[in-house]
């Protein structure tokens, strides 16, 4: 990180310089450090600017200049959804900064920093990963300006991007760089998760316009044809036409299966903007070799005694797989980590724990987390690798779970008994969400769960309970839930435990209406639920939630012009507001807001103090807001925001 520590090596130069949005901790669970690790492995030297002063190139020349390439990621979060909320008003802090001290990064990072990059350096190869460029690899919907987006390749002025998990990518293009001397190397798009710029397509290549694709045969022989290349509409038609921009990422998610995504293409301006396929999962062993590196396991001693909110909270834990194939329409990890489980060795694991113990200071006994973006996917997979291979299904349990889908538990629970063994660890928990759906195919596992691993209250994310969004968001429905609570407290009763469900919802997605919150209080009070943390739907870079909250369509189902399905959309902030307020039906600050919009809905019934009934017909002096319009709504609760481990 600094001058004074390459000398200390003996290093002239860095081969390659890591610029990157957040502090720089050396542990597997950011980006950063595992890709700088890694090449290091490679026998490259690495260089790292954590969080640099962008208003000058000064602080970018700080390494000097490197001999390969700077290598760009706005950090382990999209700097966007880093410093904005739902409600596009400013965070003050960061958890990914020492003390949580907000603004130590810009508005779409990646994009500054790789200027910054360029004019430090003019003539410098520039690399680009992260998921902030993952999401953004095409032109997309940005709901921060509220207009589609080029590819942020084109904006950075990069020379490559490197998309989703991007272990072997990134290892393959550092050494062709080194062959080509620093050079770019005139051949790059034959690597997997590779976005570049071309003048035209290649000769020998057929095109298929993405309009024609719903109605290909699966059967086809075009579908694994090496030398076909999907047109996705250009980003001028995307930009004035939000039916194509559904259409385009309708698209981009059917060809996401490494087994027979095709290369994408997208004009823009005079220039082809060029996807390769995703990237082939990593092996078990390959997992582990990631994992193995040499990480300190700690911030870098230049930030003294700071804390670092996101470290603070990932230190005692352990991830143990990466990638979902649960296809919520709202998230970002499939888009990012794929929906094939990538799943570590229990040795590996167990091996790690150990490390925590030893290495990491203030270490009391206790695994804060043995999880990933799921709980319960660990070595989950297809049953059939030919099925695996020709599946475009985005979802591999919804509607219901698929028959070919391996849902065993036994090798989960086998690997929570080997960590509780671990000498020195006196409990293992599991605070990643679980997904409740598989959970009940194994009475067993919630069994395993409730009598070690659950400290208090278990989170899960039913995010509704009606079928309207549930349908858009591609989750089951609340009756799933139901039977996931009744195993869970047969569990609690029969362990002698005082243990409970902490439920999450998301308010204003699309697809909801003002009809379908108000049902979702009335559960919520029914079950005697108060909701503390409440998600407003945020649309993130390139989800498919995002494509509808745009178009107003349904990239679920087939794009056609005149024809496609429409879908209700939530914008207007008075009823993103209300949508959130419903969910904290019981705050006297909302009631004035609830009042109104219920009796403009013809539901005045559910005023007052019965029951049955939603929110009381008085104001408790010194709550509320004049006017009816609950205008201290959103200051008091902040939306959740979750840290998302192992995002490369």
């Amino acid at each position: 990180m600094s001058r004074a520590e390459m000398d200390a090596l003996g290093w002239d130069a860095c081969d390659i310089i890591l610029v990157t949005g957040d502090a720089y901790i050396d542990h597997p669970s950011f980006g950063m450090a595992l890709v700088g690790r890694l090449l290091e492995a490679q026998g490259f030297r690495v260089g790292i600017i954590a969080q640099p002063d962008w208003q000058s190139a000064e602080p970018f020349k700080a390494l000097g200049r490197p001999v390969l390439f700077f290598g760009v990621t706005g950090g382990n979060m999209d700097s966007m959804v880093n410093r904005y909320t739902s409600d596009r008003r400013l965070r003050h802090d960061d958890s990914y900064s020492p003390e949580g001290e907000g603004g130590k990064r810009p508005d779409r990072a990646t994009i500054v920093y790789a200027q910054r990059c360029r004019e430090a350096y003019r003539d410098c190869a520039i690399v680009l990963g992260g998921i902030e460029s993952s999401l953004r690899r095409i032109a997309h919907y940005d709901y921060w300006s509220d207009k589609v987006r080029r590819s942020i390749l084109l904006d950075a002025k990069a020379d490559i991007l490197l998309y989703g998990n991007a272990e072997r990518a990134v290892v393959e293009v550092a050494h062709r760089f080194a062959k080509a001397k620093g050079a770019v190397p005139a051949q790059l798009d034959d690597i997997r998760g590779a976005v570049l710029m071309k003048d035209a397509v290649p000769e020998g290549f057929i095109e298929l316009k993405a309009d024609d694709l719903d109605d290909e045969a699966e059967e086809s022989p075009r579908i694994n044809g090496e030398t076909t290349v999907i047109r996705l509409p250009s980003f001028e038609q995307v930009e004035r036409d939000p039916e194509a921009y559904a259409r385009a990422s309708r698209t981009l998610h059917r060809e996401s299966n490494p087994g027979n995504a095709r290369a994408l293409v997208q004009r823009h301006g005079t220039r082809e903007l060029w996807l390769t396929p995703p990237p082939v999962p990593l092996t078990t062993p390959e997992m582990d070799a990631v994992y193995d590196l040499p990480y300190a396991r700690a911030p870098h001693p230049a930030y003294g005694e700071a804390k670092i909110p996101a470290w603070e909270m990932i230190k005692f834990s352990v991830t143990i797989m990466r990638g979902c194939f649960g296809g919520c329409s709202f998230c970002s990890i499939t888009e990012h980590e794929g929906r094939i489980i990538q799943s570590r060795s229990q040795d590996s694991i167990v091996k790690e724990i150990a490390a925590v113990r030893d290495k990491t200071k203030g270490f009391t006994g206790i695994i804060s987390d043995i999880g990933g973006p799921t709980a319960n996917m660990y070595r989950m997979a297809c049953k059939d690798k030919e099925t695996e291979a020709l599946c475009r299904r985005p979802a591999c349990v919804y509607p219901d779970i698929c028959k070919n889908l391996d849902t065993s538990h036994d090798k989960l629970i086998e690997l929570y008994r080997a960590a509780r063994q671990v000498p020195g660890v006196k409990k293992v928990m599991v605070a990643s969400g679980v997904r409740y759906d598989l959970a009940i195919k194994s009475p067993a596992y919630i069994r395993e769960l409730v009598a070690h691993h659950v400290g208090g209250y278990l989170k899960i994310a039913p995010e509704h309970t009606e079928e309207g969004p549930l349908s858009k968001m591609l989750k089951p429905g609340i009756g799933t839930y139901d039977r996931f609570k009744q195993i869970f407290e047969q569990a609690v009763q029969a362990a002698d435990k005082k243990y409970f469900l902490i439920p999450y919802f998301i308010a204003a997605h699309p697809g909801t209406t003002d009809a379908d919150m108000m049902n979702l209080a009335l559960w919520l009070k029914r079950n005697k639920y108060r909701a503390d943390q409440v998600q407003t739907f945020l649309p993130s870079p390139m989800s498919l939630s995002a494509a509808m909250y745009h178009s107003s369509v349904n990239p679920l189902r087939p794009v056609r012009r005149g024809a496609s399905e429409p879908v209700e959309v939530v914008k207007g902030l008075r009823q993103r507001r209300l949508h959130k307020a419903f969910l904290r039906y019981h705050d006297p600050e909302n009631w004035p807001l609830l009042r109104d919009a219920l009796k403009q809905m013809g539901r005045a019934d559910l005023i007052g103090p019965g029951k049955h009934q939603l929110i009381p017909a008085s104001q408790p002096a010194g709550t509320g807001a004049s006017g009816g319009e609950g205008r201290r709504l959103g200051r008091k609760h902040k939306a959740q925001t979750f840290l998302t481990k192992g995002v490369i």
